[in-house]
């Protein structure tokens, strides 16, 4: 369906209105709705544009429609400096009940170096709640809620054939899109994986004990050049797989880990240690990506679907993904 739009523009206390230019994305996954980029041009005068929102060409515009202005954000090209170094999307978040992966993984991503976590939010249960709520006040976390389940018919899966609904799994696409440009001057490299997946560089490759990004992304940026995209192999670690630890070492019992760690819902990653054999067939595109946000006009779930950048392999001895799931 071809949808004219107008853009209504409030530059200086003046209403503007231009026509939308409508670029529909291809990764839509097969699904009747998926994500679009409207860009909406300038009018003469105005350079910086405080407020602005969509209507189609045909309606008319209402006193009703002044709430629904949104904010023009990041209107500061940067290219050094950012407020962030290492930022992480988790999306989408629903349903959420297991505590004690996420308090793992936000932890982690800290030891990892990452400065700030952004997390989409259908909903969660009231335990989740107040980990994220924690996290917020602490600096870490920024929550986006994701409103988009009260909107439309969204799928629980990848494709229409295993969950039918109107939209890509929870409305994936546009969250990644969204924070692709939320994020895009506010930090020099963004991370796009799931909560249970950790990207952790390899010790054996840094003489560390335990290497951070901040080690890995000079090693990267020195192999491939700087300021690209970077994609990491997957490997699983199911949850329902409990083996005990190699050779002499031990794990210490769970209520040693963190006092009544053994009475937090949820996985604990450090159970779970045998890895799934690599699926040769899957094994190129079930990547996740730390990127330059600057260089990509659209993402992908496991790549770059436009891109004004490369995305290169990065060797598994390097640094590799670990999926606990």
């Amino acid at each position: 369906e071809k949808v004219d739009y107008h853009c209504l523009i409030c530059c200086e206390d003046q209403l503007h209105i231009s026509k939308g230019v409508n670029n529909i994305l291809s990764t839509h996954y097969y699904f009747a709705y998926g994500p679009a980029h409207i860009m909406c041009p300038l009018p003469l005068g105005c350079d910086t544009p405080s407020h602005i929102t969509l209507m189609s060409a045909g309606a008319n515009f209402t006193e009703d429609e002044l709430d629904k202005f949104l904010e023009v954000k990041n209107q500061e090209v940067k290219k050094d400096n950012f407020p962030y170094n290492f930022t992480v999307c988790i999306s989408v978040m629903f349903e959420f009940k297991n505590v004690l992966q996420l308090v793992q993984s936000l932890e982690m991503l800290q030891l990892l170096g990452v400065n700030r976590v952004a997390v989409y939010l259908t909903n969660s249960s009231r335990e989740t709640q107040h980990i994220l709520d924690y996290y917020t006040h602490k600096g870490l976390l920024e929550v986006i809620p994701w409103s988009i389940p009260r909107l439309l018919k969204v799928s629980r899966s990848w494709l229409p054939s295993l969950s039918p609904g109107d939209i890509h799994y929870f409305g994936q696409m546009p969250a990644l899109n969204d924070c692709i440009y939320r994020y895009m001057y506010q930090t020099r490299y963004l991370a796009l994986h799931d909560v249970d997946e950790l990207i952790l560089p390899q010790s054996l490759s840094f003489n560390l004990s335990l290497p951070s990004w901040t080690e890995l992304l000079p090693v990267l940026e020195k192999q491939h050049g700087a300021d690209q995209c970077y994609s990491f192999e997957n490997n699983v670690f199911p949850i329902n797989v409990i083996l005990p630890p190699p050779g002499s070492q031990s794990l210490a019992p769970e209520s040693l880990w963190f006092p009544g760690s053994q009475y937090v819902p949820g996985v604990n990653i450090l159970a779970h240690l045998y890895q799934e054999p690599i699926i040769e067939s899957t094994r190129s595109w079930k990547r996740k990506l730390i990127l330059n946000p600057r260089g990509v006009i659209s993402p992908d779930v496991h790549g770059l679907a436009e891109a004004q950048i490369s995305c290169f392999w990065v060797d598994r001895n390097v640094a590799r993904m670990y999926h606990t799931r």
